[in-house]
């Protein structure tokens, strides 16, 4: 009789910060995979979103097969301005096409603005379309600490459970 081998599940953890666009190139906010009227945009290489950002770098570091920066860096003009939610669907593609099934991804987001909890089901429904798998958002803020309570930017940290197939 031969002894089934157990599949041990792997984690990982993605931490992605922007600060506020500044008033003279004003982008939009797109933040969990929506856009949200009439806030004020994040800078970044695409769209900014720091949940959708820190979810996919979660999934790379589960899979341990690098980072954000490695996948989607910079240094790749063709991700210049780019959707959070598509580059979270490629960072999918590629941890599945790396031998591995996506258990979930948790992301938690601090900043002071915008009211998130309104639209956290949109949210996690967008991301996890994009994803194929469950992703769960939450929001705090920093009770006016450090730069997040400052009003100058956002930052979100997530946690992702892969397996191997």
């Amino acid at each position: 009789m031969s002894e089934a081998k157990m599949i041990l599940p792997r984690t990982g953890i993605g931490l992605d910060v922007h600060a506020y666009a500044s008033n003279d190139l004003p982008r939009p906010l797109w933040l969990g995979g929506l856009f949200w009227e009439g806030e004020r945009g994040l800078a970044g290489h695409s769209d900014g979103d720091p949940v959708a950002h820190a979810a996919a770098d979660a999934l790379f570091s589960a899979a341990g097969i690098g980072d954000l920066g490695t996948h989607f860096g910079t240094d790749r003009p063709e991700f210049a301005g780019a959707s959070g939610v598509t580059l979270l669907a490629e960072a999918a593609r590629i941890v599945r096409a790396a031998g591995f099934e996506i258990g979930n991804v948790a992301v938690q987001f601090v900043a002071t603005r915008p009211k998130f909890g309104p639209r956290r089901e949109e949210s996690q429904r967008v991301l996890s379309e994009a994803a194929g798998a469950p992703i769960s958002v939450t929001a705090t803020t920093s009770d006016g600490l450090g730069f997040t309570g400052r009003g100058e930017g956002i930052s979100a940290v997530a946690t992702a459970l892969v397996y191997p197939r």
